[in-house]
């Protein structure tokens, strides 16, 4: 009989976001399969003898293919009672978790999604910024900035987004920033819009640029933010209460060596 796969969510980088089920989990599992943002303080719970597996995507360096996970997923569930799936963030958001439970199920294995506290949420409100405000609008995107501009059609109709919401918050969008910021920009939104990008938001290497829409691509280069960071356009970004923002975690978000079964 098979064991349980659980989808959980690891939390934006700071351990102490966890919520309790993830930390029980994580303190019980048989088996471990684990992204690149996830802070080694969070894999320390996982029990010394336990069966790990990295399968870590990060622009710029050898990705595991999702096939590949999805494989190893389904063997391991064949072989431990309790196998964590652990991902930044949440796993139902941008993150492939509803594509990894959709062929865990075709295999006839059981999976359950254990909700993460988002990013999108978290790297703004450490900076004090609410992504959503009664003064800021009533209604926020939240947005993937990860894709090939140079493809026929891209999937994100940036121009659309400028005229249909109230703020964005985009992932993994700093790649493709100054695409972004001029799509915006052409679809109507005004160049002066307060916007911000965080960097390693909620851990030690946070840092942050805020600035209107227009200059944001070369206030981000000119700081040399790097990825994983998350940008925050509109109203919003005025409404920061910067007296209200938590202190960053003093944990390091690296690239985790890879864990092979010893």
């Amino acid at each position: 009989m098979s064991g349980t796969v659980f989808l959980v969510g690891a939390g934006p980088g700071d351990p102490d976001l966890l919520t309790l089920k993830a930390h029980r989990l994580l303190s019980q599992c048989d088996a471990l399969v684990y992204d690149s943002l996830v802070p080694r303080e969070v894999l320390a719970l996982v029990p010394e003898g336990a069966e790990k597996h990295f399968v870590g995507k990060r622009r710029g360096h050898h990705s595991v293919p999702q096939p590949s996970t999805n494989a190893v997923l389904v063997e391991l569930a064949h072989r431990h009672r309790c196998v964590v799936r652990l991902k930044g963030g949440d796993p139902f958001l941008f993150g492939r978790g509803g594509e990894e439970a959709a062929h865990l199920a075709r295999h006839g294995i059981a999976v359950q999604v254990v909700p993460g506290v988002t990013a999108g949420i978290a790297a703004p409100a450490y900076l004090g910024i609410p992504v959503t405000h009664r003064r800021a609008g009533s209604s926020i995107t939240f947005v993937t900035g990860h894709e090939e501009i140079d493809k026929g059609r891209p999937s994100v109709d940036w121009r659309g987004l400028a005229r249909s919401s109230d703020g964005l918050v985009i992932y993994m969008g700093l790649h493709n920033l100054p695409h972004i910021c001029a799509e915006l920009i052409a679809g109507g939104l005004d160049p002066t819009t307060p916007a911000a990008a965080v960097q390693q938001g909620t851990v030690r290497g946070q840092r942050s640029v805020i600035a209107e829409l227009a200059g944001l691509a070369q206030a981000v280069r000119q700081s040399e933010l790097s990825s994983p960071a998350i940008v925050v356009v509109g109203e919003v970004v005025n409404q920061r209460v910067a007296a209200c923002a938590p202190e960053p975690a003093a944990v390091e978000m690296p690239i985790p060596i890879p864990i092979t079964p010893g």
